[in-house]
């Protein structure tokens, strides 16, 4: 029973469930509102960690195009300073867009998951490795049907750095993106590192779902914490800290894929796949290159994941909805 309708009893009048309230088509609904909200008020932060992921790459002649390192404070500075205010939220509308597919759809399909397969003690406390399993599986699946959306997004955060550059303009919104990789590689191109990004997306997804929901669990059912609003800021902080330690490595992998150049079939210039790009990323770099932009990836998942549980559980709470 959640807290208005606690109170509601409380005055010994109990409202009737609302029918929709917790249907799936309203989840999928209210997690979209809370993941555009939370992409909104971070976004610079990715953009930020983009930019950083991409610097010290190898060319295709073998030498090092390398621009400053610069921190997550400096970089941001930069972009005001160089291209302006509003292009620390370049890209936002495919990265909008990404997330009325992804996060729609891993959280209403983990929690169908968790609710029909996973175990329940008599404690209310479910097995982690179930949380992981369910995690890892909904992610992939969610980035799978969200990765064009994803690479157009990538790309777009690019685009300032290149005309910086002297490099002509390679696009200028998401749908001529959209229609330049269609044309360039059909279908298939829509989907140019894939497979970095799903693997990256069940990583992250084993960090924030499993995480959140196995900590929210054990603080409400073993700590006998209330499901309120401070249980939630401390679950996603934890959630946001183990995000950011499994995901960045494939997602400075996922960020190289999907920034290369492409031939006429679509096929990268730099990297074969997924492998190929973590190889000679560890060897031309070492391996501290896999988490070259952590620390706007940890500040930019740790705020995101409390912005988007804070706004998931609240909208959950005063539409009727039962707690996640």
């Amino acid at each position: 029973m959640n807290s208005n309708r606690m109170v509601v009893a409380q005055r010994g009048v109990i409202p009737p469930p609302k029918h929709y309230a917790d249907s799936a088509w309203f989840k999928y609904i209210l997690s979209c509102c809370a993941a555009t909200t939370a992409e909104m008020v971070t976004y610079p932060l990715d953009l930020a960690k983009t930019r950083l992921q991409i610097q010290g790459e190898k060319g295709l002649n073998g030498s090092s195009q390398r621009s400053p390192y610069r921190g997550l404070a400096s970089t941001g500075v930069g972009i005001i300073r160089e291209e302006g205010m509003l292009r620390l939220w370049q890209g936002v509308t495919p990265a909008v867009y990404r997330h009325l597919i992804y996060s729609g759809t891993r959280m209403v399909l983990y929690e169908k998951v968790r609710d029909r397969l996973f175990t329940t003690r008599a404690d209310g406390t479910r097995p982690v490795w179930q949380a992981i399993v369910g995690g890892i599986l909904v992610g992939g699946i969610a980035q799978f049907l969200a990765s064009p959306a994803d690479l157009i997004k990538v790309q777009m955060q690019m685009e300032g750095k290149r005309r910086l550059e002297g490099h002509a303009p390679r696009i200028h919104s998401a749908g001529e993106a959209f229609i330049k990789i269609y044309n360039a590689g059909g279908l298939r191109g829509l989907w140019k590192g894939c497979m970095p990004n799903v693997y990256r997306s069940a990583f992250v997804n084993l960090g924030d779902l499993t995480t959140y929901d196995s900590v929210k669990r054990y603080f409400v059912n073993t700590w006998a914490l209330s499901d309120d609003y401070w249980t939630h800021a401390l679950s996603s902080a934890c959630s946001g800290l183990v995000s950011a330690v499994m995901g960045c490595p494939a997602d400075v992998v996922k960020a190289r894929i999907m920034n290369q150049p492409t031939d006429s079939k679509s096929r990268g210039l730099l990297y074969r796949n997924s492998l190929d790009c973590l190889l000679k990323t560890v060897h031309n770099e070492g391996f501290w290159a896999l988490y070259k932009g952590f620390i706007p990836c940890w500040l930019r998942m740790g705020p995101w994941s409390l912005t988007f549980w804070l706004t998931y559980e609240q909208i959950r709470n005063l539409s009727g909805t039962s707690a996640f």
